[in-house]
């Protein structure tokens, strides 16, 4: 799978992130990044139903878990053409995009991570989680909380800087309900993906967010 030269080729690209070339490093791509990715993934849809059968990993150079490596540079000043990461969801099997429900491998150099999760959902989808929060609390901490999940992960993502708007400004989660991610990280070092066990610390990672997981499923009336 991963490779030395996976990160080399990374570290090269973010030296040289210009289109002329990418292109002509196209091959190093295919092989040290792309190909080592497609590879993982399948592993990895042999391994998903572990945790759950709602997730899917789809081996696929477009359309599929890996996520594309060109930026969105349309509303943006840095104008650079590619992204300087990996990055892999196994989403559930009702999403669409990577703003449904999901787990996540980040690949960068010195920022590689683990997430779980759902990353900038709309209006409707965070409506449903805060109301969710607040109907069953114990639940939502049940699952924050959840020791192995709070040795691995923290949560992250943007919050509103006052309440959102129909819920209690002093609310007890309070600053659960100001968030406009519900994403957890968990961040390893960049020598474990070439390791023969990275598909392993995978799956053990992803499983102590499975609680986690499973209330915001739950919120949007979706198996997990």
């Amino acid at each position: 799978m991963f490779t030395r030269e996976t990160l080399t080729f990374l570290a090269d690209l973010a030296r040289n992130n210009r289109r002329d070339w990418f292109n002509e490093n196209k091959q190093r791509y295919e092989d040290e990044v792309r190909g080592p990715a497609l590879d993982f993934i399948r592993l990895m849809d042999e391994r998903l139903e572990e945790i759950s059968p709602h997730f899917r990993a789809v081996a696929k150079k477009v359309g599929g878990s890996l996520m594309r490596p060109y930026r969105d540079t349309r509303f943006s000043r840095d104008k650079t053409p590619y992204k300087l990461n990996i990055g892999i969801q196994f989403r559930h099997e009702l999403g669409k995009d990577v703003h449904a429900p999901g787990f996540y491998v980040h690949i960068e150099p010195d920022a590689c991570f683990l997430g779980a999760g759902i990353w900038r959902p709309d209006g409707r989808t965070l409506g449903r989680i805060r109301d969710a929060i607040v109907e069953q609390p114990g639940q939502w901490l049940d699952a924050r909380d959840y020791p192995p999940f709070t040795a691995t992960y923290a949560l992250g993502g943007e919050s509103l800087k006052t309440w959102p708007r129909g819920y209690d400004k002093n609310h007890p989660l309070i600053a659960d309900l100001r968030r406009k991610d519900f994403i957890a990280i968990s961040r390893f070092d960049q020598d474990i993906i070439t390791e023969a066990g990275f598909l392993d610390y995978t799956m053990t990672g992803f499983g102590k967010a499975v609680p986690y997981m499973a209330f915001l499923c739950r919120a949007l009336d979706l198996a997990c």
